[in-house]
């Protein structure tokens, strides 16, 4: 099942839209049973969110560190989607825990309210997730490529591979191209994909030149074929196959060093090498 909502031009993350809603009802419903408390309940849920967020990027960014401090301002960007769940859920349990015991007038409306956001949040990603990554596996297509030749996306199966969709006229794609160069040249065990959508061979070769990138495996999906099939129109999107060619995680939006280097470790080890 696709990760996103198509409005026109506009698309949006199902995830981040089920996060949002999940607080704003859960917000109403605490501050519906707290009754003359709702201010009170109100901004302790406020506060439970900001801290189960920022510890949750503050770990993140302690455990890439060495990234994070080679530019030390990209450590507020967020947009690059470093979070550290775990941390981040202990962090809020642990203070919602301690205003409970210190008033305990508040537990009803906050239990009512940390329902109401689990079950919301149950309800709109458990299907997200049984129809996700596992069942979708590298689209069994031809694509030219900036070389001349024609290269079939199933034949990088026998490693890890990341499929990047992108465009040269998209800024988070200009943005997170030096990073992903970076770690094509870094990691030649892993087959790195770029698969530009929409654009021709010399719009792509003129901006590659243009902003002196060296990368292998550039593709050209002119008619988006790579997208429809993997279910997925934002850019940039990144997928992350193993070595079978099952879609094991997806990106949606910008990657840093720190995000990237995360979700590479997280793929399951590689056999044999074709």
């Amino acid at each position: 099942m696709t990760q996103t909502l198509t409005l026109g031009p506009l698309v949006l993350s199902l995830p981040l839209l089920a996060g949002a809603a999940s607080y704003l009802f859960a917000n109403h419903v605490g501050r519906r049973v707290a009754g003359t408390q709702a201010a009170e309940v109100e901004r302790h849920i406020l506060r439970t969110l900001l801290v189960g967020l920022v510890a949750a990027r503050l770990a993140f960014v302690v455990q890439f560190h060495d990234a994070y401090l080679k530019a030390p301002l990209s450590m507020l960007d967020i947009r690059d989607g470093g979070w550290h769940a775990a941390i981040g859920i202990g962090a809020a349990l642990a203070y919602a825990g301690v205003v409970l015991a210190r008033r305990s007038a508040l537990r009803k409306p906050l239990f009512a309210a940390a329902g109401t956001a689990a079950g919301l949040w149950l309800a709109a990603t458990l299907p997200l997730s049984a129809g996700g990554s596992g069942d979708v596996r590298m689209p069994q297509l031809a694509l030219p490529a900036t070389d001349g030749t024609t290269v079939r996306l199933a034949s990088f199966e026998g490693r890890q591979t990341v499929v990047n969709l992108w465009a040269t006229w998209c800024p988070p794609c200009q943005r997170e191209m030096p990073v992903l160069q970076k770690a094509q040249a870094a990691r030649p065990d892993v087959h790195f994909v770029f698969v530009n959508q929409g654009e021709s061979a010399q719009q792509v070769a003129a901006y590659l030149a243009r902003s002196g990138l060296q990368l292998r495996n550039v593709l050209l999906d002119a008619k988006g074929d790579a997208g429809t099939a993997l279910g997925h129109r934002a850019l940039p999107t990144t997928l992350f196959f193993d070595a079978e060619g099952r879609l094991v995680d997806t990106r949606l939006g910008e990657l840093s060093e720190a995000s990237l280097a995360e979700r590479l470790a997280n793929l399951p080890p590689s056999g044999p090498k074709k």
